[in-house]
């Protein structure tokens, strides 16, 4: 393998109740940069919260953030885009949070499914 390449990524598939519209961003650079954080973020969708989690384990220099979303469907979007992605010299690493829906989210996110697939099935017939 040629030197400065990174290895392929392994391919991880996600179920309908492990995407969640919250996200947990960790390796942010301890800088004082949670404005950014939200700034990048928020251009996949509008935040509901964007906030730094004390309880989270962390390395040393860095934080984690709680990132809220108001669609599952920005979530998804910015997760794909961000995760290991370089952000102020540290690789982010963007993870699903459904730890913290609430039992309406869980609800809510299902039927939301249900009806995208039930139109793309009218669609085909």
């Amino acid at each position: 393998m040629p030197r400065g390449r990174d290895e392929p990524a392994a391919v991880r598939v996600y179920t309908v109740c492990d995407e969640s519209k919250y996200l947990i961003v960790r390796n942010v650079p301890s800088l004082g940069c949670g404005d950014e954080l939200g700034t990048l973020f928020s251009s996949y969708g509008p935040l509901e919260e964007c906030k730094p989690m004390d309880a989270e384990d962390c390395e040393e220099y860095t934080d984690v953030f709680f990132i809220n979303f108001s669609q599952l469907s920005n979530a998804r979007f910015a997760k794909r885009k961000l995760d290991e992605s370089v952000f102020l010299g540290n690789r982010l690493q963007v993870s699903y949070a459904p730890q913290f829906e609430s039992i309406l989210d869980t609800k809510e996110k299902l039927e939301v499914r249900r009806n995208e697939v039930l139109s793309r099935i009218r669609w085909i017939f």
